[in-house]
């Protein structure tokens, strides 16, 4: 009975975790990704321990706020040489979706204008249109894209971090109430 608990207290979270990822043996056979080779059998990028899963925030975070095409593409590519978990880091790309892509990227763009002091283009209305890219951007590509790095590196750090620091709690609660348990046991 207390192997059944001590299993499950560390292994609920996992499970959670478990039942929204896919199959990993699908992803490393797919037919498309078969060119990858070796590449995808790295367990690194299956598991789910406190340092697969931080880097991995970290590297869908930073990716999520670089302004460019495929950001979910970049994350796996990313997170092959990074050994981090993959599906996660291709996930959490999607953090930027059309909703919160606008005012995400407009952020970057007011935070990189006040870094460089460059006036913020007060009539600017984000269009997801090639004339727009070619019109608007070209005028506030470099207070963007400064912005985007800004936030994409320090949302891969704070990311990172939290993960860690919720794992660790999360053991720690954990190893307390299984020595609490152990106590009361004694006692009886």
């Amino acid at each position: 009975m207390a192997y059944q608990h001590r299993r499950v207290g560390i292994t609920v979270p996992k499970r959670i975790i478990k039942r929204y990822l896919p199959d990993h043996r699908k992803i490393r056979d797919h037919r498309h990704l078969r060119w990858l080779g070796n590449l995808l059998h790295d367990p690194n990028l299956w598991h789910l321990n406190r340092r697969s899963v931080s880097g991995a925030f970290s590297v869908g975070l930073f990716c999520a706020f670089m302004p460019i095409p495929f950001q979910m593409v970049l994350a796996a590519f990313l997170a092959i040489p990074a050994r981090v978990n993959l599906p996660i880091s291709a996930g959490l790309v999607w953090i930027t979706n059309p909703v919160t892509m606008p005012p995400m990227f407009y952020f970057a763009y007011k935070l990189g204008a006040w870094l460089l002091d460059v006036e913020v283009q007060q009539h600017l209305q984000f269009e997801m249109s090639v004339a727009w890219m070619m019109s608007e951007l070209a005028l506030i590509w470099q207070p963007f894209l400064l912005g985007s790095l800004i936030l994409a590196t320090g949302s891969a750090v704070v990311g990172n971090l939290l993960v860690r620091a919720l794992w660790r709690m999360h053991i720690i609660r954990y190893i307390k109430q299984k020595r609490l348990k152990r106590k009361r046991i004694s006692v009886l």
